[in-house]
């Protein structure tokens, strides 16, 4: 009887220990299950926070800007941004406080959006306005190119409706006799001087006063005949065969100026032009036999 009493009692404690080791195996197993369940949470926590990291890194390195502060404080944040992620890989990290911070940054980005956005559109109505501003500067330019043109026109039409003009020009060969009389002659031979005649026309504009004018007398060669009375050059360094100075009121006025030739003048055509500087004003044809 006592042997099989505790032979019972054996059985008893040895199922009790069972039992016992039994379910603290079955909690151990469970608190393994949770942890390694909480581990995979973590682990796929983690990754998203590594991904949504990324996307921001890539977000903030597609900032385009010309702007040199926001530039340096863009390169900020993508190092805040790399710091969190090296944090995070190295298991340095609480979630909490990463994705606090994450969404910092992103709150800045977006800020940042909106600032570069509203420069880029300041920047284009400021071109806009440079353009607007530069098609003004060149119709302005072009119209005083056009007033300066207009003027130089002007002034060229002044200048020339200064000009003298000569009308009836013609060209006499003069015979002077030995008592001092003068005949016309169409000889070359006994052609002492060529007298040009002519009318200076009414104008104006030209400026009164004594005027100054040249005689220009060219064979058939187109040579300047160089006479007795001239230096053979006009102020201007043109070649003329004689001058005259004559008072010019701006009414008509008619006079003559002769040509005194050194030596004997050729048979042949003549061309006699009047200048006034180096303008012509009037021409004339002498033909000497």
């Amino acid at each position: 009887m006592d042997s099989q009493r505790v032979l019972i009692a054996v059985s008893a404690v040895l199922a009790f220990l069972c039992l016992f080791l039994g379910l603290q195996l079955y909690q151990k197993g469970e608190t393994i299950e949770a942890i390694e369940g909480d581990n995979a949470t973590l682990t796929l926590e983690r990754d998203q926070v590594l991904f949504d990291l990324e996307k921001l890194r890539f977000s903030y390195d597609t900032l385009s800007t010309e702007n040199a502060l926001m530039l340096a404080e863009i390169a900020d944040q993508r190092g805040q941004i790399d710091r969190l992620m090296t944090r995070v890989k190295n298991g340095n990290w609480e979630l909490g406080k990463v994705k606090k911070e994450a969404e910092t940054l992103r709150s800045i980005m977006k800020g940042y959006v909106a600032t570069i956005d509203s420069l880029n559109q300041l920047n284009l109505a400021l071109i806009d306005e440079n353009d607007q501003m530069r098609a003004r500067v060149e119709a302005i330019q072009e119209r005083n190119a056009n007033l300066v043109e207009r003027q130089q026109n002007m002034e060229e039409m002044i200048v020339a409706g200064q000009t003298l003009q000569a009308a009836e020009a013609a060209a006499t060969g003069i015979r002077v006799l030995s008592n001092g009389r003068q005949r016309d002659t169409d000889r070359a031979a006994r052609t002492s001087m060529v007298k040009v005649c002519f009318t200076l026309l009414e104008n104006r504009i030209a400026q009164a006063g004594e005027k100054t004018l040249h005689l220009q007398v060219k064979n058939a060669n187109g040579e300047v005949l160089v006479g007795e009375q001239t230096a053979g050059v006009n102020d201007a360094g043109t070649p003329v065969s004689a001058t005259r100075k004559v008072d010019y009121n701006n009414e008509r006025v008619e006079a003559c100026i002769f040509y005194i030739p050194q030596g004997t003048l050729t048979a042949g055509a003549y061309s006699v032009a009047l200048l006034e500087g180096d303008e012509t004003i009037g021409r004339a044809q002498l033909v000497l036999n």
